[in-house]
């Protein structure tokens, strides 16, 4: 038996005989779990710091993968800002271009105005040519009037209306007996508002309170 037990176990081979066998059989198993034990415990020696490398590596991918997100999101989140102000500046500029495009087109229809008002209605009566050219100077300017307010600028109503700095301008005040203090009574000149803001004020007369 001897030459063809392992070196470890040869010393047991040696005395086993018929009589002693469970006791050698006792021992062997003893051996055996030792031996296990030994190959555990080196294999677990071993695979721990492949395990922590393999963990830190795990760590670290998840941190720059959080890190990664973080940045995508504020990327994001800037160029949605961007695109914000960049809307907000270009509705600006056409706003602002609209405007003072607005502003030359009532400078005309205050021409129409001004001739219109500079006859008056003994020569409209007199001559019937000149009552044809008004005529149709006002219809050119209720046409001008109506392609205006299709495009959002709309005339300010002011006469009769109480006085408000935000929509009108007072150029004077007068006594008026016969009307409401702080309200508008004469129309200087029209004011106009584009889409809902104030291009331009009217310009208007105001009664005075008499006991002010």
């Amino acid at each position: 038996m001897g030459p063809y037990l392992p070196a470890i176990l040869r010393p047991i081979g040696r005395y086993a005989t018929l009589y002693n066998v469970p006791r050698v059989a006792g021992q062997l198993r003893c051996y055996a779990a030792d031996a296990k034990d030994a190959a555990d415990a080196q294999g677990e020696s071993a695979a721990d710091p492949r395990v922590a490398e393999l963990e830190k590596q795990l760590a670290d991918k998840s941190k720059e993968a959080a890190d990664l997100k973080d940045r995508l999101l504020r990327s994001v989140a800037d160029f949605r800002n961007l695109q914000e102000v960049t809307r907000r500046d270009v509705q600006k500029a056409r706003d602002f271009a609209l405007q003072r495009f607005s502003k030359d087109l009532l400078e005309s229809l205050d021409n129409f105005g001004h001739a219109l008002g500079a006859v008056s209605p003994e020569a409209l009566q007199r001559s019937p040519e000149i009552a044809d050219l008004h005529a149709g100077v006002r219809l050119t300017r209720d046409v001008f009037e109506k392609t205006l307010l299709k495009h959002g600028i709309a005339p300010i109503d002011a006469l009769g209306q109480p006085f408000d700095p935000n929509l009108h301008e007072a150029t004077f005040e007068l006594p008026q007996p016969d009307k409401t203090p702080g309200t508008v009574f004469h129309v200087q000149q029209p004011g106009y508002t584009l889409n809902g803001r104030v291009i331009r004020p009217a310009k208007v007369g105001v009664v005075k309170d008499p006991d002010a």
